[in-house]
């Protein structure tokens, strides 16, 4: 009798202690993405409002924007670096709507590490038509070899230029200690984060459903990041849109 009242309060502890630690620790994992959208918003916001910004030509054009704050080089891996941020898209089977709740994503990386100096980058990425915004939903996609990429043009009035840039599927900027710069990042490979997007929505989502199915509304962390896109680019100006 007494072996089983023991065992009884030990399994009512061990209830008691899960039921108190669980919520806490998902909390905690919430925590991390709400602080990475709000800190795309950021990076998002100054990239727009910097003289020497992302055109607003071609952010117009764009089907697709990724922001990954705070990348950092991973020590253990030569010339490596790994991020983790967001992807949001303009809704619609033609990316024609307004811009969407964002999906997580990761990024790891063989040569933004070197260019990036060893130190904490802020990147976004251009997504610059369909087929690179589809492909990027689905799976990870190697930059530079499934997906081409090109550093883009500076300056909120420049026009691409008649390089690369003109028919990349992706255009890629860097902020290092305040400033902007255009920046390849061919050799990185980049996809949806499931893990990150289920600690920020609270169940298993995928960047498909989250962008184009519009299976959730987007939080309040993504607010700045998706008013400042809202106001600096309302329509998606490119061809056949």
């Amino acid at each position: 009798m007494k072996y089983q009242r023991a065992k009884r309060i030990s399994a009512g502890l061990c209830l008691s202690l899960a039921m108190t630690v669980g919520p806490s620790i998902a909390r905690a994992d919430d925590a991390k993405e709400v602080d990475r959208v709000k800190e795309a918003g950021n990076v998002m916001k100054d990239l727009v409002n910097a003289a020497s910004g992302v055109p607003t030509d071609l952010l117009n054009k764009a089907e697709c924007v990724i922001v990954l704050p705070s990348v950092k080089k991973a020590a253990f891996i030569v010339g490596g670096s790994y991020g983790r941020g967001v992807m949001t898209c303009r809704t619609g089977e033609n990316f024609d709507g307004p811009w969407s709740a964002p999906t997580m994503m990761q990024s790891t990386g063989g040569s933004f590490g070197f260019q990036a100096g060893g130190q904490a980058t802020d990147f976004v990425i251009l997504v610059m038509n369909d087929k690179g915004a589809r492909a990027l939903m689905k799976g990870k996609l190697k930059l530079g070899g499934d997906a081409s990429v090109a550093a883009g043009p500076l300056g909120r009035d420049a026009e691409a230029s008649t390089n690369g840039s003109m028919s990349a599927e992706m255009l890629s900027y860097s902020r290092a200690q305040g400033i902007f710069a255009g920046i390849s990042l061919a050799g990185a490979t980049l996809g949806p984060d499931d893990g990150a997007n289920k600690n920020l929505y609270g169940k298993d989502l995928t960047a498909e459903e989250i962008i184009q199915k519009g299976a959730v509304k987007a939080p309040d962390s993504a607010s700045e990041l998706l008013s400042v896109l809202a106001a600096t680019s309302p329509k998606n100006i490119s061809e056949g849109k």
